[in-house]
Formats: C-alpha cells, sequence, structure tokens
C-alpha cells in the first residue's frame, strides 16, 4: 500500500459513527477549545432509503451501506450461514436499524453493577437514559427525558389486525402495557415506541452527530477503514485508516488524549485483535505480535428468533399496501404527513412474557405485524396477506466469539454465535415460539386467522419445533458483549468501569461489545446510554445525580 503520512492530530480520535460515536461527538465537542476526529469506514448518510423508514428494507440488503457480515454454520442453524449485517454510514446501524426505543429491564444494569462494574446500577444509568431522549407522548417524567437530542414517538398508524392481536393477547392474560420502558413493569402487550418523528427515521447521525459538526470542533472523515490503533509502548497514540475507496492510500491521525473505539461488537473486537490486544493464541495465529493478552472476541451473545408467520383474510395487510396502486396510496399520505406504511417500523406491537409461570419477570420479547416476509426472513414480502409473530429469548446463556482470520483489514472476522448451543436457550425459545403460535390461535384474532404458513400445522413436537427453529432462526441483529467490562480480577472483562481497556492508557471502548450481559431489549437504547456515561467519564465530570423517587 502506498503510505501518505498525515500529522493530523486532535484531542479525541472516535473509531465509528454509530449510536456510541454520534453521541460521544456530539458531547466531547461541547466543550470549547476541544477537538474531536471521526473516522466511518462507510459513505456519508445521504441515502433517502436511511431517512424513510420503510426503506430499511432495501438498505439491509445494499452493502454499500452495511457490513454483510455472516456468522460461521453451527449445529444451531442446521448448518447455515445467518447473514448479521451491520450498519456501515454515519449512524452505523441506526442509520438502518428497525427504530425501536427499548430499554430493558432494571435488574438487567442491577446485573452489571453487581458484577463489580460501579456506577452501572439501574439508579445510575436511568438519567443517561433520559439524557438522550425526547419522550413524545405518555410516560412518567421522572423515567422519560423531555429535552433529549432523540424524538421518541408512539405509532400514529393503527390496523385491525394488530387490535385483534392484542385483544387475544389480553384475553390469554398477558395484559396491556402502557410503558415497557417503565423499568419496573415490563411485561405486558402494546405498540412500541419507536425513533420516528414527522415521518422519518432520527439516527443517532441526525440527532447527535450532523449537529455537531456546526461547532467547528468537529472533523468527520467517511471512508476511512481503521487499520490498526497505533501505540506508544502501552499508551494509544492514533489510528491507521486507509481510504476505503482505493483500498490503498493509507493516513494517520493522532490524538492528545485518547484513542475511543465505538465500532461495534464485531469490528470493535476485530480492531483491537489486528492491533495486538485480543487472546495470545488468535494474534499468533494470525501472526501479530501480543501487546495486551486480554478475551477480546469472547463473550459474544446476539439474540436468535424465530419469526412463525399465518396467512391473513378479510383485510389488507401491509403485504399488499407495499405494491402496486396500494403503495402509491401509502406513499402520497406520507408526503401529505399522513400516517403512511412508509413512517412505520418492522416490528408494530410488542409481546413481553414469561417461558414459565414460576418466572417474577419476562425473559421473552415478542414482536408482531400485519406483514409477512419470504421463508419467515425480513426482506421480501410475501405475496399473499400475512402476519407475523416473532420471538427471542431475552438473555441467551449461549456465548461465542468473533475472532479476526488475518491481517488484513478488508477481511471479515469469523464470526460465531454458537446460536441454541445451551440448553436453556433451547428450553426457553420452545416455550416461545409455542406462545406464538397460541397468539395467532386466539378467538379475538380468529376473524383474520386464515391458516398456519410457516411452520405449517404439521409441527408439533419438541424437536419438531426445535428443527424449525435451527432451519429457520435468524439473527436480531442484537451484537453484544465482545470487550466485556469487568473488574481486572474477572478473567472475562477487557475493559474497566470506565471503560478503559485493561493494561493500556489513553485507549478506550464505548460501544455494545462492552455490555457484561444482554439487556433484555433490543440494544441501540442502552448503547446510546452507554456513550452518555462514557463522555461524562472521559471528560472527568461527576456522575448525573440519580432522579429523585427513584429508589435503588
Amino acid at each position: 500500500m502506498a503510505e501518505q503520512r498525515n500529522v493530523d492530530t486532535f484531542d479525541y480520535v472516535i473509531v465509528g459513527s454509530g449510536a456510541a460515536g454520534s453521541v460521544l461527538a456530539h458531547r466531547l465537542t461541547e466543550d470549547p477549545g476541544i477537538t474531536v476526529c471521526v473516522l466511518e469506514c462507510g459513505p456519508p448518510d445521504r441515502h433517502p432509503y436511511i431517512h424513510v423508514p420503510a426503506g430499511f428494507i432495501k438498505m439491509l440488503f445494499n452493502p454499500n451501506y452495511t457490513w454483510q457480515f455472516q456468522t460461521e454454520p453451527g449445529e444451531g442453524t442446521a448448518g447455515r450461514r445467518i447473514p448479521t449485517t451491520q450498519g456501515r454510514t454515519l449512524g452505523g446501524s441506526s442509520s438502518i436499524n428497525g427504530m425501536i426505543y427499548n430499554r430493558g429491564q432494571r435488574a438487567d444494569f442491577d446485573n452489571w453493577a453487581q458484577r463489580g462494574n460501579r456506577g452501572w446500577g439501574y439508579v445510575d444509568v436511568l438519567p443517561y437514559f433520559k439524557r438522550t431522549e425526547r419522550r413524545i407522548g405518555i410516560g412518567d417524567d421522572r423515567i422519560h427525558g423531555r429535552s433529549g437530542n432523540l424524538p421518541v414517538t408512539d405509532i400514529d398508524w393503527i390496523h385491525p389486525v394488530c387490535e385483534a392481536f392484542i385483544d387475544g393477547a389480553a384475553g390469554m392474560g398477558i395484559p396491556r402495557c402502557a410503558d415497557y420502558n417503565s423499568g419496573d413493569r415490563q411485561e405486558g402487550v402494546g405498540y412500541f415506541q419507536r425513533a420516528i418523528f414527522k415521518g422519518y427515521r432520527h439516527s443517532a447521525a441526525r440527532v447527535f452527530l450532523h449537529p455537531a459538526r456546526r461547532t467547528g470542533r468537529l472533523d468527520v472523515r467517511t471512508d476511512a477503514r481503521a487499520a490498526q490503533v497505533l501505540f506508544d509502548g502501552k499508551r494509544a497514540t492514533g489510528i491507521r485508516y486507509i481510504d476505503d475507496r482505493d483500498r490503498t492510500t493509507e493516513y494517520r491521525v493522532f490524538a492528545r488524549r485518547e484513542v475511543i473505539l465505538s465500532c461495534g461488537t464485531v469490528n470493535t473486537a476485530k480492531l483491537l485483535q489486528l492491533s495486538g490486544v485480543g487472546p495470545a493464541s488468535v494474534l499468533q495465529d494470525i501472526g501479530v505480535p501480543v501487546l495486551a493478552d486480554l478475551p477480546v472476541g469472547e463473550n459474544f451473545r446476539d439474540h436468535y428468533s424465530a419469526r412463525i408467520v399465518a396467512r391473513v383474510k378479510n383485510v389488507r395487510t401491509i403485504n399488499e399496501m407495499a405494491r402496486g396502486m396500494g403503495l402509491a396510496g401509502q406513499i402520497a399520505r406520507w408526503m401529505l404527513g399522513k400516517p403512511s406504511i412508509l413512517a412505520l417500523s418492522p416490528s408494530l406491537v410488542h409481546w413481553f412474557w414469561k417461558s414459565d409461570d414460576a418466572l417474577d419477570f419476562p425473559d421473552l420479547q415478542g414482536v408482531f405485524s400485519p406483514a409477512s416476509y419470504r421463508q419467515g426472513f425480513v426482506g421480501l414480502l410475501d405475496e399473499f396477506p400475512g402476519m407475523t409473530c416473532g420471538v427471542w429469548q431475552h438473555r441467551p446463556e449461549s456465548t461465542g466469539y468473533v475472532h479476526a482470520r488475518s491481517t488484513d483489514p478488508f477481511t471479515d472476522p469469523v464470526i460465531q454465535p454458537n446460536y441454541l448451543k445451551d440448553p436453556m436457550d433451547r428450553r426457553v425459545m420452545l416455550a416461545g415460539m409455542r406462545l406464538a403460535r397460541r397468539l395467532l390461535h386466539t378467538p379475538e384474532l380468529a376473524a383474520y386467522f386464515d391458516g398456519d404458513v410457516l411452520p405449517g400445522p404439521e409441527v408439533h413436537s419438541d424437536d419438531e419445533w426445535l428443527d424449525f427453529a435451527r432451519r429457520y432462526g435468524s439473527t436480531a441483529y442484537h451484537l453484544i458483549g465482545t470487550a466485556r467490562m469487568g473488574p481486572a480480577s474477572d478473567p472475562t472483562a477487557v475493559v474497566d468501569d470506565e471503560l478503559r481497556v485493561h493494561g493500556l492508557q489513553a485507549l478506550r471502548v464505548v460501544d455494545a461489545s462492552v455490555m457484561p450481559n444482554m439487556p433484555s431489549a433490543n440494544t441501540y437504547c442502552s448503547t446510546m446510554m452507554i456513550a452518555e456515561k462514557a463522555s461524562d467519564l472521559i471528560r472527568g465530570r461527576p456522575p448525573l445525580a440519580p432522579v429523585e423517587g427513584i429508589a435503588a
């Protein structure tokens, strides 16, 4: 490669412009005199499908704006490779995700603190959740923010099949839940809160990164593929990166204060390993000298979902509305600012419930939509009227790994989540799939239910259900854990509770890879919270005060 030496120096260099990187850039540039450089491997977020919520279906398969990662084959996937697409543009996955705003349960974060991570319990992180949020709609103001950058709205497009599904769940004993983000009461069924406002997706780039550029203290470099963290001894000093368009020209950018990795669970692990930080055996296999022998890339977890599809009668579903004259009408409604399928998240209804009645709190997350996708996968809508009820386990026990294949920064790493490897995961998934089918068979939904499609009505036994899960299950795109937060005494930890990499200086990791365990939720919301808290840690500011009236 032809190296072009570059002496640009900033106070902070952030790798990645996703949920975490955008929030960090916004907060760090609030300080006068501070300069920040953000490196993003992908292009700018100008594509119109990024900003129209329904465009996610197109963007998810566009390699120009996504990392088209795939898992290794595994027994839990019947030997299949599972696409684990991640965002590769300004905003990262927040520019292509399902836009769901879902924090999880109080116990998720109390568990993080109980693992030795001071300041990460629920009462500690709640103020940071609030700081990102501008809640538009009902909600307890002790729990929800009203003045943050991210607008969080309620759905304004109501479909009779959704209403019947909710009625049916309530009839089965799953109560209606007005606010699953309340912290104390997640269980129930209702409509999702989402990061959609006035018909448009509001990504982290739109609400955090782009406003920060107006300060004049932020330099955002797109098409910049990070290849290595640079060190002087044990101190991180900068990043070597390559122009992603010509794949030849190299640059270096330096940090006076800190280098911060916010590349996401897969790329953060890969970049650390390429830089000599990771398991000694993995680094030796690819010929990288060991700078710090740490379990980078281990503790990898993801939500593995199964989607149950049924045919619909007596009403039009999104499948028909998204074609021909129906689509033209929906476009017209969207352009006039009226409720439209173009301004929807892919999942409309949530249901949080328990795989076993003996549990105190939900261990399942379910989703529902009056739409269905070919072979049960998000992507291409079915030709027939359909509805989908999906489910996954909140906190999977199965863990996997992310390992760099070589020193080539253009080579995707080995990704092995080991889906369904743990017997507990199989038990919970079985209960979840059976419950999902029951939810499609309620009397309240009978007027619209026109038969099971995937799996067919012949699937009944445990073995048949598990075979279905292995053959048709897929990722929920909630990748976490490869740079686990924990004290130095924890052999599984990579960063401490201030997100500093153990044994190194001036290097932090701020993204979903630091999550010690999976939250009982989508990960976008918690990733922004982590970045909000990290920004105060980095700036040396005291933590935000606990919310009055919320007990520890």
